[in-house]
C-alpha cells in the first residue's frame, strides 16, 4: 500500500505550488511591464534627441553654392512708336524699357550694339496693333518677343529679361 501523506503536508504542498505559479505569473507580468515602460521611455528620449538636433554619428558637410553676383540693369532710351491703326486714326505706344543682364561686364559688351537693338524694337513695335497690347497676355507676348529680338541682336551675349518701367498706349 502506498504511503499516505498527511493532509497537512498536502495542503502545504498545494499552497506552495499555487504560490509558485502565482509568483511566476506576477514576476513575468512585472518584467513585461517594466520592459514595455523602458521601450516607451527610450523611444521618447530618442525621438526628442533626434528632433531637437542631437549630434548624429556622422557629420554632415554643408556645401555652399557659389554666390552669384546680383544682376545688372541697363535702361534703354524711351521709345515712342505709332502702332498700326485703322485709316484716319493714330495710335501710339510709349515705353520705358530696362534690360536685365547677368553682370555689369555684359552691359559694357552690349552698349555698342544698342543701335541694332533699338532698330529691332522699332521694327517689331510698329507692326503691332493696339488690340495686340490688351491685357497681361498681350504684354507677356510682347516681352517674350522683345527678349528674343535682343538676344538675336547681341548674340553670342544674352540678356535675362526685358522689363517694362512704363507703357502707355494712346
Amino acid at each position: 500500500m502506498a504511503k499516505e501523506k498527511p493532509a497537512e503536508a498536502e495542503g502545504a504542498e498545494a499552497a506552495d505550488g499555487e504560490g509558485a505559479k502565482k509568483g511566476g505569473f506576477l514576476s513575468k507580468k512585472l518584467i513585461i511591464m517594466i520592459a514595455g515602460g523602458l521601450l516607451v521611455v527610450g523611444g521618447i528620449g530618442g525621438g526628442a534627441y533626434f528632433f531637437l538636433g542631437g549630434k548624429s554619428g556622422h557629420e554632415e558637410k554643408t556645401v555652399q553654392a557659389p554666390v552669384k553676383p546680383p544682376p545688372a540693369f541697363y535702361d534703354l532710351p524711351e521709345l515712342l512708336v505709332n502702332l498700326q491703326a485703322p485709316a484716319g486714326r493714330s495710335s501710339y505706344l510709349k515705353a520705358k524699357i530696362v534690360l536685365e543682364v547677368e553682370d555689369a561686364k555684359l552691359v559694357e559688351q552690349i552698349k555698342p550694339l544698342m543701335p541694332r537693338v533699338m532698330d529691332a524694337f522699332q521694327t517689331y513695335l510698329r507692326e503691332m496693333r493696339q488690340s495686340d497690347l490688351e491685357g497681361s497676355a498681350g504684354l507677356y507676348r510682347m516681352r517674350e518677343e522683345l527678349t528674343k529680338r535682343v538676344n538675336i541682336a547681341i548674340a553670342p551675349s544674352r540678356i535675362n529679361a526685358v522689363l517694362f518701367k512704363e507703357i502707355v498706349v494712346q
